[in-house]
């Protein structure tokens, strides 16, 4: 009798303790992971992780082999492999040696994966984000052609963009501890899209966004040239299509298959930049949404006519702005770091440009991808076109207005671009 009690007493702990394990679940965690794929000669890679931080970036996701798909990320080379065609891999013989070598470590965990993935399908699909699982470009990936591979010129540009993507890859792996491969429609926001060539532009503003716009409307055949396309038809004629705006199949299917790249710029002259472009010149929208919130909430004895316009705003008062974490208005894509602007470390680039290299990065780019040979990367200064550039030397003077403290806390802020794009510190007495 006292066995018998005991043995029910031990099912009755170990049913309770199966329940509250079920309710405490992270219903992600049965999301599947995003297959990161396989090198040549390799063998299989672990996980890298995304731009998201989670406390328990050590736990293992669970794998469904009825719904989960598997794909080969090329090597991060330029180069396609001597014996294997880049545009015309079979990707089913791709991810039948993947599900092969992985078949063991799934069949270990098929079963509980399966049963746990049934009982919270329901609530997924009414609260988790649109799942995108793969995004490597493994079938166009841009190359070399034979005859570029002998140019010294080529080769070098092709070196700098090997050691890039090396450097946000071990800045992602280091720095961004989630494990969880979930590529959502606001993730892939900030991209806009040209078809014909097959090119996947992530916009970050001050970085030559502009004429990377206009460079896509003449890819597309909107126009003949750049020189013909004005500021507002860049920015309002919606003439590009944004990634967001397809369904879920063609999100999926351009990640996968187009030339994913992005162009980026020394963060605080990125600042500097936006600055004068938006609070030092006319402006009917950054006037008052910020201005006003920005002079009511930092400027002491503040004017009525500053209040009521909110033109004028001082570097100072903005700084203050920007690192108030309590802001009175919120953030802009003008002054967002480019890790919440294009996730890097969620979505694989192809193609990391500088804008202190624009001209030779651009042209670059454009010979990758076989554009006309005609079709460079325009020159001209979108707006206020009389106005110096915003170079290191105004910057360093708009910073000099900053005390040590404000300069270290704005350092601080866009510390994670500075390190993943591999910028050096621009003030000597930065820690």
């Amino acid at each position: 009798m006292r066995l018998t009690c005991m043995f029910s007493f031990i099912l009755l702990f170990g049913a309770a303790g199966l329940v509250v394990f079920i309710h405490l679940q992270d219903p992600e965690e049965i999301v599947h992971q995003q297959t990161p794929g396989i090198k040549h000669n390799m063998g299989f890679q672990p996980p890298r992780k995304d731009c998201i931080s989670s406390n328990n970036h050590n736990r293992s996701l669970r794998k469904n082999t009825v719904d989960s798909v598997a794909t080969v990320k090329q090597s991060d080379s330029l180069h396609p492999s001597e014996n294997m065609p880049t545009k015309l891999q079979s990707t089913d013989r791709r991810q039948s040696s993947i599900m092969f070598a992985m078949k063991d470590q799934q069949n270990s965990e098929e079963n509980n994966s399966i049963r746990l993935h049934k009982r919270r399908r329901r609530f997924i699909i009414k609260k988790s984000p649109i799942l995108i699982s793969i995004n490597s470009s493994v079938l166009n990936l841009p190359t070399l052609k034979s005859e570029d591979r002998n140019s010294d010129k080529w080769k070098n540009l092709y070196q700098i963009q090997r050691e890039r993507k090396q450097i946000m890859k071990e800045t992602c792996s280091k720095y961004k501890s989630n494990n969880r491969r979930i590529i959502t429609p606001y993730h892939v926001s900030r991209i806009f899209v040209e078809d014909k060539y097959r090119v996947l532009y992530c916009e970050v503003p001050k970085a030559g966004c502009s004429n990377w716009k206009r460079v896509l409307m003449v890819l597309n055949g909107l126009a003949s040239s750049t020189k013909d396309i004005q500021h507002n038809t860049v920015h309002y004629g919606n003439y590009l299509k944004r990634l967001d705006g397809f369904d879920h199949k063609g999100i999926y299917h351009r990640l996968n298959t187009y030339t994913k790249m992005l162009f980026i710029r020394e963060p605080f002259e990125k600042l500097v930049s936006a600055f004068r472009d938006k609070f030092e010149h006319p402006n009917n929208y950054y006037h008052p949404v910020f201005g006003k919130a920005i002079i009511s909430r930092y400027r002491v004895n503040a004017t009525k006519e500053a209040l009521r316009t909110g033109a004028g705003v001082k570097f100072k008062e903005f700084i203050q702005y920007l690192l108030d974490v309590h802001r009175p208005v919120g953030m802009d894509i003008h002054w967002d770091h480019v890790n919440r602007l294009c996730s890097p470390c969620l979505i694989d680039y192809d193609f990391v440009g500088k804008f202190e290299s624009m001209e030779e990065d651009a042209n670059f780019f454009l010979h990758l991808i076989g554009a006309p040979q005609n079709l460079t990367f325009p020159k001209f200064k979108d707006r206020h076109s009389n106005e110096e550039r915003t170079t290191s030397k105004i910057t360093k003077q708009y910073f000099a207005q900053l005390s040590p403290s404000q300069r270290q806390q704005s350092y601080d802020f866009y510390y994670m671009d500075y390190l993943m794009f591999n910028y050096s510190k621009p003030f000597e007495d930065l820690y």
